[in-house]
């Protein structure tokens, strides 16, 4: 039997909490708050990580001797970050250069204890087919893209259009649970 030790979720996500959910791990939600701000010159590997630490040691702090969560996740296609869409149109935009290639999603993780905090880097390649305009409005007006990094949901209207996934499914979906279980599992500072 194994022991899934209760941690706290630094994040607001409702798809990361469902995860959790799904298998069955012990987790209180509180939401970190801060400056998710990209760096000049910082790549998409080190922003994801550096968030996902941030977030951790923030709530990490504030509850001593806990186990905290922080994880963020991004879209990245040619180099460039697609995080959530600022509007509808914005979601267009990001789908347009989806559309008929393939991109990577990215998902910083950390784990975090007192000062202490492990973090490592989940990445899944995504292949979007092809898309029309008709396609394309479709999913941005049906399928909530506004608080999705690339503004679309694999589990979702998504999936309509995605022709491939190589990689953790679960990290597309916005929590690489594997990865969670293994550095929860190294219990940093504990």
């Amino acid at each position: 039997m194994i022991d899934l030790p209760k941690i706290i979720l630094a994040s607001a996500s409702p798809r990361r909490v469902e995860i959790l959910t799904s298998v069955g791990w012990p987790f209180e939600k509180v939401p970190a708050d801060i400056d998710e701000n990209e760096i000049e010159g910082e790549t998409p590997e080190n922003y994801v990580t550096r968030l996902a630490e941030e977030k951790a040691l923030a709530i990490a702090r504030e509850r001593p001797d806990e186990l905290v969560l922080g994880a963020d996740t991004t879209v990245v296609v040619d180099s460039d970050i697609l995080a959530k869409p600022a509007d509808i149109a914005d979601a267009k935009r990001m789908l347009r250069r989806l559309s008929g290639r393939s991109h990577y999603v990215l998902t910083g993780v950390a784990v975090a204890f007192n000062d202490a905090v492990e973090s490592a880097l989940e990445r899944t390649r995504v292949d979007f087919r092809e898309m029309c305009e008709d396609e394309i409005t479709f999913l941005a007006e049906n399928g909530e893209p506004l608080d999705k990094a690339g503004g679309y949901a694999v589990q979702a209207q998504a999936a309509l259009f995605i022709s491939g996934i190589e990689g953790d499914y679960w990290n597309v979906v916005g929590l690489p649970i594997g990865l969670v279980y293994r550095l929860v599992m190294k219990r940093p500072g504990v």
